[in-house]
């Protein structure tokens, strides 16, 4: 029987949500399965897994295929370092204590690059809502400069307005002084 490792689909329509699974290569997609070995959501930023190392690591080791998408999360997850390291020990090009602290090392540089790269984005955020503070702040200061321009046009034109309206009843006055 030739095992794979392979996604089996749970979720809604557009939204889907997927079980790592151990399957005997004939049995369809969403069938009959051997062991369930972990989640992987995707629809989560970063992808969501959730897997069982040791199981995975075990099906890795006794020849289980996976799949395209399982291989390239198996390997993201260091399932793959993991039985590369092993497959030196048993080569004996160095012990079993020196390939886990290698493994443990790769972990730990990969925690590292992952912290700078989510501090990064976080970074860019920031900047990215600060420029368009500023971008709002200068808009509304032209705003207000038209506002504060149109109001000085309207009472410019509105003491123009009434000294006319002033000034003409002054002159019909005098005129009518005159008439006398």
């Amino acid at each position: 029987m030739a095992t794979k490792i392979r996604l089996q689909r749970h979720g809604r329509k557009s939204y889907a949500f997927y079980s790592i699974v151990i399957a005997d290569s004939r049995a369809p997609r969403d069938g009959k399965f051997t062991e369930k070995i972990g989640t992987y959501n995707p629809n989560t930023d970063p992808a969501t897994v959730d897997l069982n190392f040791e199981r995975a690591l075990h099906w890795v080791l006794t020849g289980a295929q996976p799949t395209d998408t399982v291989r390239n999360i198996l390997s993201h997850e260091g399932v793959y370092m993991k039985k590369h390291l092993l497959g030196g020990v048993t080569k004996g090009a160095f012990g079993e204590a020196e390939a886990e602290a290698k493994f443990e090392a790769w972990k730990n540089n990969k925690e590292a690059g992952l912290a700078a790269l989510k501090a990064k984005q976080e970074e860019a955020k920031k900047a990215d809502a600060k420029a368009r503070l500023e971008a709002e702040k200068k808009i509304n200061e032209t705003k207000a400069k038209a506002l504060a321009e149109k109001k000085a046009a309207e009472e410019a034109a509105k003491a123009a307005a009434e000294a006319p309206a002033e000034e003409a009843p002054a002159t019909e006055e005098a005129p009518a002084e005159s008439a006398e």
